[in-house]
């Protein structure tokens, strides 16, 4: 099934590289491991990720960020075209794509190594300008924070995406949530949240300062990610708690991406928050049993409904 409705991701648009190769011996040069390339892999990463989880779920999806005119922006270009993803990217030839290059020996991920710079200030307003127009085409938006500096003006981005009454889901980065206020949806991870209310001592202090920050930001609903404890939804009207899918975790990197995105597209598609939080858990319990930034198909997800 296909809905009609659209989403919009904005955010820090990466390409995920993989060279995966053999270990057999130490280097003589210093203790490490020589790994001998055998496989390179391109995927799209951050941002870019987030909209290829929701295509993947049978989401018509926008992509809206900061490339560079390089070999990597190219790359970029070329995987979302064939996923069908619609791309909007700025092209910042000051700049270079962000990589994330990850080097995979027996299936462990030894090293990884980032490029990244920060887009310039005019392409980031020819891109406020650009997202300013193509809101209103698009039901649902995601805002994908990776603090790679494409989506500085996120408080503007959410003020103007209000205006129009859409629904709002951002993941976000750093020490200062003020910028995400009057969002629908926030999704920090524990460590995240940790940075702006500090330690809890037990569930009812947890929920006492996620309700408190919900609040004086104006956001409807919080999702707290909880690896192996699962989610918990903080909304107005219930608290949620949704254990982790039981099964292996082979590699955490991107689930987030698929829990957002997974979110995004279930309420796309008109369904609860509560449903479509229940749905992203079991995303999200999937997902990690993959090797790298992966996504969960429709058949996958409801294989058993």
């Amino acid at each position: 099934m296909t809905t009609q409705k659209r989403i919009l991701v904005a955010g820090d648009v990466m390409l995920d590289r993989y060279w995966f190769g053999e270990v057999n011996r130490i280097s003589p040069e210093a203790p490490v491991p020589i790994v001998r390339v055998e496989r390179r892999e391109e995927r799209l990463g951050g941002a870019a990720n987030v909209a290829r989880n929701a295509v993947a779920l049978g989401v018509e999806t926008s992509l809206l960020g900061v490339i560079g005119e390089d070999e990597a922006g190219q790359s970029v270009e070329a995987l979302l075209s064939e996923v069908g993803i619609h791309s909007y990217l700025n092209h910042d030839p000051s700049i270079s794509t962000i990589i994330k290059l990850r080097v995979i020996g027996r299936q462990q991920q030894l090293i990884r190594i980032d490029f990244e710079e920060k887009p310039t200030a005019q392409i980031l307003q020819d891109k406020l300008s650009r997202f300013n127009s193509l809101i209103a085409d698009h039901d649902v938006i995601v805002l994908s924070d990776y603090a790679k500096g494409s989506l500085v003006n996120v408080a503007t981005m959410i003020a103007h995406a209000k205006q129009l009454g859409k629904y709002i889901l951002v993941d976000p980065k750093g020490s200062d949530y003020s910028i995400y206020r009057g969002a629908s949806l926030l999704t920090p991870n524990k460590s995240e949240l940790r940075q702006i209310i500090g330690e809890w001592r037990d569930e009812a202090d947890l929920t006492l300062k996620a309700q408190s920050l919900r609040k004086e930001l104006d956001i409807a609903a919080l999702l707290l990610t909880r690896s192996e404890e699962g989610m918990t939804l903080f909304t107005d009207e219930e608290i949620l708690h949704v254990p982790a899918m039981a099964r292996e975790v082979f590699d955490v990197s991107g689930a987030g991406d698929t829990v957002i995105a997974t979110v995004a597209a279930m309420l796309a598609e008109e369904k609860s928050l509560h449903d479509a939080v229940l749905i992203a858990n079991q995303a999200g319990g999937i997902v990690v049993g993959k090797l790298g930034t992966a996504t969960v198909t429709r058949e996958e997800l409801f294989q058993n409904k």
